[in-house]
């Protein structure tokens, strides 16, 4: 994995700047996408439809402008429910966390086992 993809996989997890934290209209503040899973785990549809209807898309735009997740975004901007987005953010936490966040270190070369024989004295 390239370094500038592994610091995208890193800043998609991270908490995003204290002024770019996404404020819910049922009082909710959140900072990362294991937060907005959470909420959607609970949100009412109400709240949902809320920030998701013909007029905006609030969940997809500050998924795509503040965590700069392009793939999760296009995925949320299609999701019609509460049910349908958490289950996409929790596949992609699942899929960005099993990715590296650092560059591999090189494999030492083996150690080769060394015999030790014993003489034995007559």
């Amino acid at each position: 994995m390239s370094t500038s993809a592994m610091a995208d996989t890193k800043r998609y997890l991270d908490d995003v700047p204290q002024e770019y934290v996404f404020w819910c209209c049922d009082g909710r503040i959140l900072k990362n996408l294991r937060e907005l899973r959470d909420a959607f785990a609970v949100m009412s549809e109400d709240t949902f439809a809320y920030h998701v209807n013909t007029a905006n898309n609030d969940f997809y735009n500050w998924v795509r402008d503040i965590i700069k997740d392009d793939t999760l975004a296009g995925d949320l901007f299609k999701a019609a429910n509460t049910r349908t987005a958490v289950k996409l953010v929790t596949e992609r936490i699942a899929s960005l966390s099993s990715k590296p966040t650092s560059a591999p270190v090189a494999a030492s070369t083996p150690v080769q086992k060394q015999t030790v024989r014993k003489t034995t004295r007559r």
